[in-house]
């Protein structure tokens, strides 16, 4: 299985997705249609999307008990951001460092009618924010293939696809608890296309605990594929339990 764990094909993906004739500037997922622009990364091509909503609880029918706020980092063409805003939650910031990603956040959010609810911000990970700012739920559907450390990248849409040096992740896994309110919960979707000893040395050197929540193993292609959705926090805290899938599903 270890060629799943490839970045040559993964970038070898990245570029069809970009290229193929047949894609789409409209694409249907979760019973809504969806505005898809040049340079983002395509839900329709990989199923990352659709797991990420099922893992917060933004698929299918059902209530919902949404956060107070909602963070999502890598936000793409603001589905899951946009989801959320639908299913009651009152404030959602959505940041991505590809700028066509962040507008085509903000044409979702208007197509949906919650653009006054969906804030789109062009950030490399916590950038935009300010020091002070904090969130109930900070989530994040990583790149997750591991690419060499000195890769370089050619295009903004490689990084939806893989992290040279998991240097992304190794930030991710340090800042991110630093933008929680007192009982907020800082969550990772991660793939077995990803390295996850890897991830957990970088845990471990971050201060870091990683406790998975979720899990479900999908087809891609001709591999099953594994997907988990991680917790993170700080490897001294006690003070609480980690979430379980059942505490989590507030938005």
């Amino acid at each position: 299985m270890s060629h799943i764990r490839s970045h040559l094909k993964s970038l070898e993906r990245s570029n069809r997705s970009l290229t193929r004739p047949d894609r789409p500037r409209e694409f249907r997922l979760l019973d809504r249609n969806w505005d898809l622009l040049d340079e983002v990364f395509a839900p329709l091509y990989s199923p990352s999307t659709r797991i990420g909503a099922e893992f917060l609880g933004l698929a299918g029918a059902g209530s919902s008990n949404p956060p107070s706020s909602l963070l999502e980092i890598g936000c793409g063409t603001g589905v899951i951001a946009v989801q959320a805003a639908l299913r009651g939650c009152p404030s959602v910031v959505a940041m991505d460092i590809n700028e066509h990603a962040v507008e085509n956040t903000r044409l979702n959010a208007e197509r949906h009618g919650v653009a006054d609810r969906v804030t789109a911000l062009r950030s490399d990970l916590f950038s935009a924010l300010g020091p002070d700012t904090r969130f109930d739920q900070v989530f994040w559907s990583s790149n997750y293939v591991l690419a060499p450390a000195d890769y370089a990248y050619r295009s903004v849409h490689e990084r939806a696809y893989v992290d040279a040096g998991y240097r992304t992740h190794r930030r991710y896994l340090s800042e991110v608890v630093h933008h929680l309110t007192d009982d907020g919960t800082a969550l990772l979707h991660f793939s077995e296309r990803g390295n996850l000893g890897a991830l957990r040395e970088i845990a471990e050197e971050c201060g870091r605990e990683l406790h998975t929540l979720d899990s479900r193993t999908v087809d891609e292609g001709l591999d099953p594929v594994e997907h988990v959705l991680l917790e993170i926090r700080p490897a001294r805290d006690r003070r609480k339990p980690a979430a379980t899938r059942r505490d989590l599903v507030r938005v």
